[in-house]
């Protein structure tokens, strides 16, 4: 073996062999266990803190024999083979799941205060220091005889990996000696897969997502996903830049790829309008998402909706909504309930297909008003991707995010009569029983009208669901797909014809990148992109199973789908960390990655966009005519030049609303009564004084004698007694 070999298995078994700092039960101070409500967002102060018992500073002396024991575990828990029922974060999940499921409705976690994380200095891609990097064959890799593809390209390429960073690109390349080779004949080299959407250890509905930082992308790996982009998402009235050094204080201890962060906006003031620019301008974070459901919680309305877009727009930011009417969907559920609807078929009953293109018809106009650029995340249903697709269309700038379970499978599964398995599938807002929705929205998806993909990855165990086993509203929302998105898209997208491998590239990797501004850092096999790449093997085929899945969560939603497509090799930051099934993933080898604001190839058109959209006055002449008065009660006064007559005198009925005549009144009156001589109505009458006999103020016929009555005895149209005309 040579010394570079021999040095790269040292340096792996001494990874191996590392005392992690998560294990439970380590040292003789051990925190006092907290409890968490389990309301709809029950949380008490101080839940979101880290639930690991020690950071790197406050980690303590072990002897020898403690140490050789925390090995054993730590060998159990990062085993590929290890059973899955094994919680790497929380020790036995098992008495977890009971805790989340028992009377009281509550959760025991050991917590400590978490560390406040600094501002990044420098660039993901700037990371790779010479301090990190020992010379050895692991930094220096070649893939050959791979079929390189691109979303643009396909070629037939070589691909020369140094220091974590792409080399070279080409054949017949020059490369150094004890460079590893990796050898991809037949097989597609691609880039490393993009997850736009994931909800890692996300405090929930009382309890936590049983996949945490490292369990979540641990698995991503496994399925050929490099970059996972998490959540940060702040309660009502909490600080949003806590929110995200909780989130990073969480996630970079344990993380094996590397990662990003949205930051929700669930409230709404002058104080989260500047938390939102500044981590925008010193912390890397260039997206925010916008809840339209979750009444009184995280849902915001229209007003707020409008300003959250126009600071998203002010700052070069994308806005992101969750797309549902939460009034709608409160009311529905109240409704179902009622009606003793409590599975989880009440779940989609209470947010149909309508409700969620509803809202996203609103969010898209909303946005478009203040030409602010628009993300639709987790697209569920026909009708929504038909409102992303009609926007676009009309020159919007909206983009639309299916996820691995709408492309994947559907909503019949709610109507299931297991209710572990109709409650694995809820999800907000659902999967629809329209068993044609997944192949829609993969037409939409090939043809350019949805943009990216993602998998709202958020993972409930069967006890945590039970917390609505008699209440669907109670049910923790979320389902997997990091470990299986690739597979899925590849096999409903590539195999089916819809699209092929560039589109693939493109909606899994590519566009992301694009979108939140790290490309082409990320989502490219080219000269300076970051070495994370996946080899593919197109031809394989596996079987999706909870039994054989990475994912900490004891369900699979796509449970017995054969797919086509495998991730061969999976190499991030220039290390191969999936060899032909095997994962040899690091916890912690994953960093943060900053998205910066003001993207090209979302922004820029905004600024042509708005010059050319602006409103334009009109230059007229002033207008001089006369001006109606209104008085105080806003009725019209009429002017010395009007024409409708105002004497009490002689009209019975005032003007009409809008001036006029009114025409039920008349200017005959049998007495003969006298008017005013600037009121000369215009009629046939001839006005004579009543005292002096002149023609001013009087009717024609005042002075002619009054006539009886007269009896008709055969009035025309038929005889009538005692009629008189």
């Amino acid at each position: 073996m040579s010394s570079g070999s021999r040095r790269a298995s040292q340096f792996l078994q001494e990874k191996e062999d590392e005392v992690p700092q998560w294990i439970p039960g380590l040292g003789a101070d051990k925190p006092k266990p907290r409890t968490l409500g389990t309301s709809f967002f029950g949380y008490v102060p101080d839940a979101f803190v880290e639930k690991t018992p020690f950071l790197p500073s406050e980690k303590k002396a072990t002897t020898p024999k403690d140490v050789s024991k925390d090995v054993e575990e730590d060998k159990i828990v990062t085993s590929p083979d290890a059973p899955h029922h094994l919680d790497p974060v929380n020790g036995d999940p098992q008495q977890r799941e009971m805790d989340a499921s028992s009377d009281e409705g509550v959760v025991t976690e050991e917590v400590v205060v978490p560390q406040r994380v600094g501002q990044r200095k420098a660039e993901p891609w700037d990371a790779h220091t010479p301090d990190s990097v020992d010379g050895s064959a692991q930094n220096r890799l070649l893939i050959k005889g791979g079929r390189v593809v691109n979303d643009d390209m396909m070629q037939d390429a070589d691909v020369y990996i140094e220091d974590g960073v792409i080399k070279q690109v080409g054949l017949n390349l020059h490369t150094p000696g004890g460079t590893r080779v990796v050898e991809a004949k037949g097989h597609l080299v691609m880039p490393g897969g993009i997850d736009t959407h994931t909800h890692m250890q996300l405090p929930f509905m009382g309890t936590f997502a049983v996949d945490d930082f490292y369990t979540g992308t641990r698995a991503a790996l496994a399925g050929g996903t490099t970059m996972i982009m998490d959540f940060a998402l702040p309660q009502r009235g909490e600080s949003l830049v806590e929110a995200y050094h909780r989130w990073r204080s969480w996630a970079d201890p344990k993380v094996c790829c590397d990662y990003a962060l949205h930051v929700g906006v669930t409230w709404w003031s002058d104080k989260v309008a500047n938390e939102m620019e500044e981590l925008t301008e010193e912390h890397g974070i260039n997206s925010f998402k916008m809840f339209m459901a979750y009444k009184d919680t995280w849902q915001l309305g229209d007003d707020e909706l409008l300003e959250s877009f126009k600071q998203c727009k002010a700052i070069g930011a994308v806005a992101q909504v969750h797309a549902e009417n939460g009034d709608i969907i409160k009311e529905k559920s109240k409704q179902l309930l009622s009606l003793g609807i409590t599975g989880p078929e009440g779940h989609e009953m209470s947010r149909p297909e309508e409700v969620e293109a509803e809202a996203t018809n609103r969010a898209c106009v909303l946005a478009n008003q203040v030409g602010c650029p628009l993300y639709v995340v987790h697209v569920m249903s026909k009708s929504a991707a038909d409102v992303v697709s009609s926007k676009r269309k009309q020159g919007h700038i909206v983009f639309g995010e299916p996820i691995a379970a709408s492309l994947g499978t559907n909503g019949n599964h709610y109507w299931h009569k297991c209710w572990r398995h109709a409650a694995a599938h809820v999800m907000g807002p659902p999967l629809r029983p329209d068993p044609q929705t997944p192949s829609y929205l993969m037409d939409l998806l090939s043809n350019g009208d949805l943009q990216t993909t993602g998998t709202d990855n958020c993972t409930f165990s069967a006890s945590q669901k039970a917390l609505g086993k008699d209440d669907f509203t109670k049910i923790p929302n979320g389902v997997n797909g990091v470990e299986d998105r690739m597979s899925v898209i590849w096999e409903k997208g590539v195999v089916s014809g819809k699209m092929d491998p560039c589109r693939f590239v493109a909606v899994t990797s590519t566009n992301a990148a694009k979108i939140f501004n790290i490309y082409p850092k990320k989502g490219r096999i080219a000269v300076g992109s970051d070495a994370d790449i996946v080899v593919w093997n197109p031809h394989a085929t596996r079987t999706i199973s909870a039994k054989t899945h990475y994912q900490a969560v004891d369900f699979n939603i796509f449970e017995g789908m054969e797919v086509h497509g495998i991730a061969d090799y999976v190499i991030c930051h220039g290390r191969v960390v999936v060899e032909e099934g095997n994962v040899r993933a690091v916890s912690g080898m994953g960093k943060f990655v900053p998205t910066p604001s003001h993207s090209p190839y979302v922004f820029g058109r905004v600024q042509e966009r708005d010059m050319a959209n602006a409103p334009q006055k009109v230059e007229r002449a002033a207008y001089d005519g006369p001006v109606t008065q209104l008085n105080n009660q806003g009725l019209t006064q009429a002017g010395e030049s009007s024409i409708i007559p105002t004497s009490q005198e002689f009209y019975t009925r005032g003007p009409t609303r809008c001036g006029g005549l009114n025409l039920h009144d008349s200017s005959f009156h049998v007495s003969g009564r006298q008017i005013n001589d600037d009121i000369r109505p215009r009629t046939s009458i001839r006005l004579l004084s009543p005292h002096n006999g002149s023609s001013l103020g009087s009717q024609v016929n005042d002075k002619s004698p009054k006539r009886p009555s007269v009896k008709v005895n055969n009035p025309p149209g038929g005889k009538a007694s005692g009629s008189f005309w």
